[in-house]
């Protein structure tokens, strides 16, 4: 990403942090959709499924706002 972090002067770390933690924010948001759709379809399995995707997710926020406030 040296070409898109270079014009706009971000380093390509903070860069590459922000990307994570703006995908790994859509995806937890999204979770919340997929497991409704889960549960109206009557599916706890996939629901439980979606549920360990959006922590995993949370996680992910987590650690890169730790590293982007250290970058």
């Amino acid at each position: 990403m040296s070409t898109d972090s270079t014009k706009t002067d971000t380093s390509d770390v903070t860069y590459n942090l922000t990307s994570i933690l703006y995908h790994a924010l859509h995806g937890a948001k999204a979770c919340d959709q997929y497991i409704r759709d889960a549960q109206q379809a009557g599916n706890q399995d996939l629901a439980d499924f979606f549920r360990e995707v959006q922590d995993q997710d949370k996680i992910r926020v987590r650690r890169a706002n730790e590293f982007l406030t250290r970058a």
